[in-house]
């Protein structure tokens, strides 16, 4: 029972830390308009990669994986949306 306590909070910090860490990109393509330094098909597959987890995480109820991936999709996403418009 506490390892699986302990264990849900591993996956909410993971969650929270490989979340938090596109913030810095975002911000600073929304404040540049430039994204001349990422790749589009990394971020295509990456893109991809978090619709796969989120899907994953719905199907198997899995609120970390979950949360964790639809707040990194809308991240992704925006990154992508300036990547393709500001080419």
């Amino acid at each position: 029972m506490i390892l699986n306590f302990v264990l849900k909070y591993i996956g909410f910090l993971a969650a929270f830390c490989t979340t938090v860490a596109f913030f810095p990109q975002a911000l600073k393509v929304w404040r540049t308009k430039s994204t001349r330094d990422i790749s589009l098909y990394m971020f295509i597959i990456f893109t991809i990669g978090v619709v796969s987890w989120l899907i994953y995480g719905i199907t198997i109820s899995d609120l970390p994986i979950i949360l964790a991936n639809a707040v990194t999709l809308i991240l992704s996403l925006f990154i992508l949306i300036y990547k393709i418009k500001y080419k």
